[in-house]
C-alpha cells in the first residue's frame, strides 16, 4: 500500500540538533520511501492530511510490564518492598494466560493512544502477550521473567522455546529477549547460565538493576559488590543488555555500564511513586551511556504515558542537579525514540524518520490551546504536550489509530474483559490473605 502524509511539520529525530521542517512523507510497502517531496509519479492509495500536526517517529517504551495494567491503583502509596512482596507477588501468583492477554490488550490500547509504537516487556504467559501484539499491530521486545529456584531451568527453557517460536515473527515486529528479573531473585549461577544461553541463541538481556537503596545495601552485604558489579561478574553484560532503573549508582557502576555498552532504561514516574529516588541520567549520558525511557508497569506508575516520562526526565534532572540545562527537551525526545531503538537493537528499523526505515510514525495534533503561542514546537512536545494529543499512529505503514479512532481492537470490550480479570485477581488475593 502507498500512503502519503501531506502538510505536516516533520521532526525526523535523525539530526543531532533539533530540526522541525515542513514536508511530506511517502510510504510504500510499510517503509519510508521519501521525505520532503514524494517521488515523481508517486500515486498514493491513501492520503493523510498532516495539517496542524507534528509528524515524528513513534515512541518506544523500553521497559514495562504491560499485563500489570490489571493491577493499576490496586496497591498505592506503599514503600517499595511491602508493595512488591506483600501486594504484587501475591496477586501475581493467581495470574493465568487470559489475564495476561487482556492486561496486555489494555496497555496496548493505552500505548497506541499515547503514540507508543514499540515496547519492551518482561512478564509471564508471554505467548499470550505476543498474541496481543500480533493482533493489534504494535511492535514489541518480549521476555519471560526469570527467577532462581528449583524450576529456574524450566522457566529458562520456556523463554528459549518462546524465542524459537516468536523471535522475528510478524514481519520482524516481535523480538524476544531473555529476562532475568534481578540479581536479588536470580542467584549468580542462574545468571551465568542465562548469560550463556543468550549468547548461544543471540538474544538480548532485559533485567532490573539497582532500583532501590535496599537492593544495593543487600548486594554489598551478600556479595561485597554493587548489583551492577556483581551482575558484570556473571557474564550477563557480555550480551546486549537493557538495564532497567539503575537509580543508585556508584562511579564504578557507570564505568561498567559505559565499557560494556549497556543501555539504561530510565523510569522516572515509577521511581518517584515508589520513593526509590532519581537515576543520575545526566551523568550517564555525559559518560556515553545510552539512556532510554520506560514507564514500568501500571501498578507502579500508574500509566503507560511516555509523554509524561519525557516531561519527568527533563524536569527531574534539572531539579536534582540544580542545572536547568541538564536534560534539554530534545534529549528527552531522543531518549523516547532513537535511544530506545538503540537499546532494543532495532535502530536500523525505527527510532528516526529516514528513507528505508519502517514507517512507525505518529501525528501529534498541535491545534490545541496548550500549543499556543508557537514559539518552540519541539520543546512543546516535552513541556506542554499530552498523550491525548496523538491523533494518528502507524506501524510498518499500517494504521493502528486514525483521527483518534483505534482500528485494530474493540476498545470497550478490552476495558470490560480486563476489568473482569482484575476483579477476579483481587478477590483471590483477598481470600488468600484471610
Amino acid at each position: 500500500m502507498k500512503i502519503l502524509i501531506q502538510n505536516g511539520q516533520l521532526l525526523t529525530m535523525a539530526t543531532k540538533e533539533p530540526e522541525l521542517r515542513d514536508g511530506d512523507i511517502a510510504i510504500e510497502d510499510g517503509k519510508i520511501l521519501a521525505i520532503g517531496q514524494p517521488p515523481t509519479g508517486f500515486s498514493p492509495d491513501k492520503v493523510i492530511d498532516g495539517s496542524d500536526t507534528i509528524v515524528m517517529p513513534g515512541l518506544i517504551n523500553a521497559h514495562t510490564h504491560v499485563s500489570m495494567a490489571l493491577m493499576r491503583n490496586y496497591a498505592d502509596d506503599l514503600p517499595f518492598w511491602p508493595w512488591l512482596t506483600e501486594k504484587i507477588w501475591p496477586i501475581e501468583a493467581n495470574l493465568n494466560g487470559d489475564d495476561c492477554y487482556w492486561g496486555a490488550m489494555l496497555s496496548i490500547a493505552e500505548m497506541i493512544r499515547g503514540g507508543v509504537t514499540c515496547f519492551a516487556d518482561m512478564y509471564f504467559f508471554m505467548d499470550r502477550v505476543a498474541q496481543a501484539v500480533k493482533e493489534t499491530g504494535i511492535r514489541a521486545n518480549l521476555s519471560r521473567g526469570l527467577v532462581g529456584g528449583n524450576d529456574a531451568m524450566a522457566k529458562l527453557q520456556e523463554n528459549v522455546d518462546f524465542f524459537k517460536e516468536w523471535h522475528n515473527a510478524e514481519n520482524g515486529r516481535v523480538q524476544v529477549d531473555l529476562g532475568p528479573h534481578a540479581p536479588y531473585t536470580c542467584d549468580a549461577e542462574t545468571l551465568k547460565i542465562i548469560s550463556a544461553k543468550a549468547k548461544e541463541i543471540g538474544a538480548n538481556i532485559h533485567i532490573h538493576l539497582s532500583e532501590s537503596e535496599k537492593e544495593v545495601a543487600d548486594a554489598k552485604e551478600n556479595w561485597g559488590a554493587t548489583p551492577i558489579a556483581h551482575v558484570n561478574k556473571t557474564g550477563i553484560f557480555e550480551n546486549p543488555t537493557l538495564a532497567a532503573h539503575c537509580v543508585h549508582l556508584e562511579e564504578g557502576d557507570i564505568e561498567i555500564l559505559r565499557d560494556k555498552k549497556i543501555s539504561v532504561i530510565n523510569n522516572p514516574g515509577s521511581n518517584m511513586k515508589l520513593a526509590n529516588g532519581f537515576a543520575p541520567v545526566k551523568q550517564l549520558l555525559d559518560a556515553g551511556v545510552n539512556v532510554a525511557l520506560g514507564t514500568d508497569g501500571s501498578s507502579s506508575n500508574n500509566n503507560q504515558n511516555l509523554f509524561e516520562e519525557m516531561n519527568y526526565a527533563a524536569l527531574l534532572n534539572k531539579g536534582t542537579s540544580m542545572d536547568s540545562t541538564a536534560i534539554p527537551a530534545y534529549t528527552a525526545l531522543q531518549m523516547a525514540t532513537i535511544n530506545g531503538a538503540k537499546a532494543l537493537r532495532i535502530e536500523d528499523k525505527v527510532g528516526t524518520l529516514e528513507v528505508g526505515k519502517d514507517a512507525d510514525i505518529i501525528l501529534v495534533d498541535v491545534n490545541k490551546a496548550h500549543f499556543f503561542p508557537r514559539f518552540n514546537m519541539i520543546a512543546s512536545l516535552v513541556y506542554s504536550a499530552q498523550a491525548s494529543d496523538v491523533k494518528t499512529v502507524m506501524v510498518q505503514g499500517k494504521l493502528l489509530m486514525e483521527d483518534y479512532k483505534l482500528l485494530t481492537m474493540d476498545e470497550k470490550n478490552v476495558w470490560q474483559q480486563a476489568d473482569q480479570c482484575a476483579q477476579r485477581l483481587k478477590t483471590l488475593a483477598q481470600e488468600a490473605a484471610k
